[in-house]
C-alpha cells in the first residue's frame, strides 16, 4: 500500500513540475560506467521518479571492513516518465539508454506496468540479505507455479515458484521480462496460494 501511495505522489509531482498530462511510463535503463546513483539524483532533481534496486555489501577500505549500500544490479536504472520527457533528459544525459528487447523482429523499448513495478519495488526494497539478483535467462520459469504469497514480509507479491541454482530450496522469483529477476527469500509452502 506504501507503494502505491508513493507512486500516486510522485506522479501528481511531476504534473504540478511539467504541467503535462503525458501519459507515465516505468522504462528499464542501462547507465554506462556504474552512474546509476549520479543519474538517479540528477532524475529526481528534476522531478522524475526513478527506482534502482539496493543491496549491503561489504567493501574493504584501507585496513578496515565497511558495509556500504550499493546498486544490486550493475547499470540498471528504473525511471518514470513521459516520453517525450525522457528523451529530452537523455539528450542533456548520454550515458542513459534505453533497455530494448526484440519484438515481431524489431527492437523494443522495455517498458514496465505499474502493478509489475511496484511489486518489484517492494520486494527490492526490503532490507534483506538473501534477496538473490538474476539474469532472465539463468532461470527456467517454464518449470515453475505461479504463486502469491499470502502473508508475511512480501503479502500479495507474485511470482514463480522454481528451483533456483545454487540455493536448496525453492524460491518465488518476481520477473521483470527482458530486465532482471529477483528471487524473494525462503517462503513457507503455506504462504503460498497457487494461482491458475
Amino acid at each position: 500500500m506504501e507503494v502505491q501511495q508513493t507512486q500516486n505522489t510522485a506522479i501528481e509531482k511531476t504534473e504540478e513540475i511539467t504541467g503535462s498530462k503525458e501519459p507515465l511510463l516505468w522504462y528499464a535503463m542501462r547507465v554506462t560506467y556504474r552512474r546509476e546513483l549520479f543519474v538517479k539524483g540528477k532524475l529526481e532533481a528534476e522531478g522524475m521518479e526513478c527506482f534502482c534496486p539496493m543491496c549491503y555489501e561489504v567493501q574493504t577500505v584501507g585496513k578496515r571492513k565497511v558495509r556500504s549500500h550499493v546498486p544490486a544490479v550493475h547499470n540498471l536504472l528504473f525511471v518514470r516518465a513521459g516520453e517525450e520527457r525522457l528523451k529530452q533528459f537523455k539528450l542533456r544525459v548520454p550515458y542513459l539508454q534505453y533497455m530494448t528487447r526484440q519484438l515481431d523482429g524489431k527492437n523494443r523499448i522495455i517498458t514496465i506496468p505499474d502493478r509489475q513495478m511496484a511489486q518489484f519495488m517492494a520486494v527490492a526494497s526490503a532490507e534483506n540479505d538473501k534477496l538473490i539478483y538474476l539474469k532472465p535467462e539463468e532461470i527456467n520459469l517454464a518449470k515453475g507455479t505461479k504463486v502469491r504469497v499470502i502473508g508475511g514480509a512480501f503479502n500479495n507479491v507474485e511470482g514463480i515458484f522454481v528451483k533456483v541454482k545454487g540455493v536448496r530450496s525453492r524460491r518465488v522469483v518476481l520477473l521483470v521480462e527482458g530486465v532482471t529477476a529477483v528471487a524473494l527469500t525462503e517462503v513457507s509452502p503455506d504462504l503460498l496460494e497457487v494461482l491458475k
